[in-house]
């Protein structure tokens, strides 16, 4: 597990400053992306994070997705347990263009990315 640098109190247990971090490939098929404290993941799958995510998705209601998102995981921990650890969310909502100027980027070598806008 990874935490901030500083606590000693954690680091006892092998708690690590040194962040866990995963490298994915945007497809076609991706709607968002949600990155999230354990205090999310805790008592709450996969399939429910994006249950209750999804609709918003629809919306285009970023901001309400995770606010949606913080509410449920609070209640599930009020559920399970007496004290409740940190939750924090960002959701980053996709648009298909976004996996298909990745795919572009690495089949063409190139640095530079297009998007209906010009270069980014």
């Amino acid at each position: 597990m990874s935490r901030s640098m500083g606590d000693k109190v954690a680091h006892s247990v092998g708690v690590t400053a040194e962040p866990e971090t995963w490298e994915f490939t945007l497809g076609l098929n991706d709607r968002y992306l949600i990155i999230a404290s354990d205090g999310v993941w805790e008592f709450l799958s996969n399939e429910e994070v994006a249950g209750i995510v999804y609709p918003f998705y629809e919306q285009n209601a970023p901001e309400a997705a995770a606010n949606a998102l913080v509410k449920a995981a609070f209640k599930k921990w009020k559920q399970e347990e007496e004290v409740i650890d940190d939750i924090t969310v960002v959701i980053i909502f996709l648009e298909p263009s976004m996996a298909y100027n990745s795919i572009r980027k690495s089949n063409a070598g190139s640095v530079a990315v297009t998007s209906g806008s010009g270069k980014i």
